[in-house]
């Protein structure tokens, strides 16, 4: 059966013509566009593609911030047959455009007005872009630039000159096997590939993810995540047009740093009932509202904690088990709920029901304050070559430090490394097979034949099956810790430990690869170190001063080990037995970090290989080495 976007898209219009789809905030409030609205747009833009010379299989690139236009802008694309390349608002190097721009043959680019500049600076070497169309008007257009208004005008007229049947025939005669888009992902090693993402693929992972989630046309979303990501395409604005459901964009501010700031204010205007979230955002949330109980006074924050400890203890870090004894705090748990939460909740709109965190795994500890306030924080868990949605938490079934359970219909194996099943419980790579699957990388046969083998992908991911059908998610599968005796070990865990529970520790990747032990590279907070360094009694400028903060560094990792405050939460040997300073942070402007905020480990260990060996030596191993000292100096 066909089941295209397109065919997706225009069965919700039939169905829901008149709901709310996409909100959108430019002046003073949110305003609303309808499912027919909208398709009135589409059907222009998609007429003016079709007019400028977009032909089916074209691939058309696209950059901007989210908001109406992104998502009328990708449909618009399908319309005239194309494949769209979205772009990270995020990619600040030419390098770095020009390369997905070139490599994704890309014909045409769709653009915001704040991101024109960056195009403008390597369009020169965009060789086989034919034309710019700039969603915001410009005081003058430069070579082969071309307002959105225009090509609107030229899809009017295209509409007069054609019938609706010759507009729609492109559209109609997408397959499910036609690319949709190709989505790039930094990954955690090398180059970026493109993933190729198919029509079905993306139909296919929206009918799963409902299986998780059930969301009906009365639910409204904030997108607070871009809409390049895999994440945000699917559950942010697919699943909830499949529903004749609301989507709402954050307000596009003048710099990054406003639109940021206007999340909060969003949230309170759109009242959205669930958000898609990060730990990053999820850390930020929990920092102002604790900000804001403890500017109400020490009576309120007294209440706050012991509200918190109740809830916690009611909810425990499953809805899976009998609550025995706990049943018997319902009172209190209403009685707070009522006293505090609420209004901490109005915060949020007042609507909000959870929040889902894909990616990077979320904090247990996170995910119990959020509990604690009455807006859980469910992990999920997914990759871009899976359209991105494998399993997650929700309201019906959930366990704190698990990534849920799977969407159906999957089939899911776990492997050890020669790809032989293990059984349930046993850790190995995640490998899944489903329509959701993507049809390989753009141009990379030899990294498609790697990952997907007889339709299974091949994750990357570590992780295992517990017998109650949830789904482990425990780190790389191949950023493991390999010991001198070939022993395996995953450090995601130690180093969000360390970063969660260590104000002196911003970042830090462990590295062993069959070595006698295991070292650390650690991104220091020096203004907390400069701080605790001053309190006893030493500047951190001078020599002393120095070697104190990295004492501060070291007794900071030596608390997990014997005799510490956190001893027995990780085994030993795979504690780092020594660490390497780092004067610079890892970011995604150095390439240390990709797009979902992982560590992009391969470009790390490439980058301070010398550190690295330097720690396997006898003077890299003192902890006041030079090498320490000049980082810190």
């Amino acid at each position: 059966m066909k089941k295209t976007i397109v065919d997706l898209f225009e069965a919700s219009v039939r169905k829901y013509p008149n709901n709310t789809f996409l909100l959108e905030k430019t002046n003073k409030k949110f305003e609303p566009t309808t499912y027919s609205q909208v398709k009135q747009q589409v059907y222009s833009l998609g007429a003016g593609l079709q007019a400028l010379g977009v032909k089916k299989g074209d691939t058309m690139a696209l950059l901007s911030e989210g908001r109406n236009m992104w998502v009328i802008g990708e449909l618009a694309m399908f319309y005239a047959g194309a494949v769209n390349v979205p772009l990270s608002i995020k990619l600040e190097e030419s390098n770095d455009l020009l390369f997905r721009l070139i490599h994704g043959d890309v014909q045409y680019i769709m653009v915001s007005g704040t991101q024109l500049k960056k195009i403008r600076t390597i369009k020169e070497k965009l060789t086989d872009v034919k034309y710019i169309i700039v969603f915001d008007k410009q005081e003058s257009y430069e070579d082969r630039e071309i307002a959105l208004e225009k090509v609107i005008e030229m899809g009017d007229e295209f509409m007069q000159s054609h019938t609706m049947e010759q507009f729609l025939s492109v559209a109609n005669s997408i397959e499910n096997d036609d690319y949709a888009t190709i989505t790039y992902t930094s990954g955690t090693t090398a180059d970026p590939k493109g993933v190729v993402l198919t029509h079905r693929n993306y139909t296919a992972n929206v009918e799963q993810a409902l299986t998780l989630v059930d969301i009906d046309e009365t639910w409204r979303t904030l997108i607070i995540l871009p809409l390049d990501h895999c994440f945000a395409h699917v559950v942010g604005f697919y699943i909830m047009m499949s529903r004749g459901a609301t989507a709402a964009t954050v307000q596009v501010g003048r710099t990054p740093l406003e639109t940021l700031k206007n999340i909060p204010l969003n949230i309170r205007e759109v009242r959205p009932h669930f958000i898609l979230s990060v730990p990053a955002l999820a850390k930020t949330f929990k920092k102002n509202i604790e900000q804001a109980i403890k500017a109400k006074g020490e009576t309120t924050v007294k209440l706050f904690n012991m509200g918190m400890k109740v809830r916690q203890v009611y909810y425990g870090d499953s809805n899976m088990e009998f609550k025995g004894v706990r049943a018997l705090l319902k009172p209190l748990v209403w009685l707070f709920d009522k006293v505090i939460f609420s209004k901490v909740r109005e915060n949020f709109g007042g609507q909000l029901r959870f929040f889902i965190g894909g990616g990077a795994l979320l904090d247990k500890d996170l995910q119990k304050f959020y509990i604690g306030i009455g807006m859980p924080m469910f992990q999920g868990y997914g990759l871009s070559e899976a359209t991105p949605v494998l399993s997650s938490n929700g309201p019906d079934k959930y366990r704190f430090g698990s990534s849920g359970k799977l969407v159906k219909p999957l089939e899911l194996k776990i492997c050890d490394t020669d790809g032989k099943e293990l059984p349930v419980g046993e850790l190995g790579e995640i490998v899944v097979k489903g329509e959701n699957v993507m049809a390989g990388y753009w141009k990379n046969p030899e990294a498609t034949a790697e990952t997907v083998r007889d339709g299974y992908l091949y994750t990357g991911d570590l992780g295992y099956m517990s017998k109650e059908g949830l789904l482990y998610v425990k780190g790389r599968f191949k950023s493991l810790l390999i010991s001198s005796d070939g022993e395996k070990y995953s450090p995601e865990g130690i180093e969000e430990a360390m970063v969660e529970h260590s104000p002196y520790i911003d970042q830090v990747m462990l590295y062993n690869n069959q070595s006698p032990y295991t070292t650390a590279l650690i991104v220091p907070n020096k203004e907390n170190l400069k701080k605790s360094v001053a309190e006893r009694g030493f500047d951190i400028k001078t020599v002393d001063g120095v070697k104190e903060a990295l004492k501060i560094l070291d007794e900071q990792v030596s608390r997990f080990k014997k005799g510490g405050d956190m001893e027995g939460m990780f085994p030993e040997r795979w504690l780092p037995s020594c660490f390497a300073v780092l004067a610079e942070p890892f970011t995604e402007q150095n390439q240390m970090i990709n797009s979902t905020m992982k560590m992009v480990r391969g470009k790390i260990e490439k980058a301070y290989a010398a550190r690295i060996e330097y720690l396997y030596t006898a003077e890299g191993k003192q902890l006041l080495n030079q090498q320490n000292i000049d980082a810190l100096s």
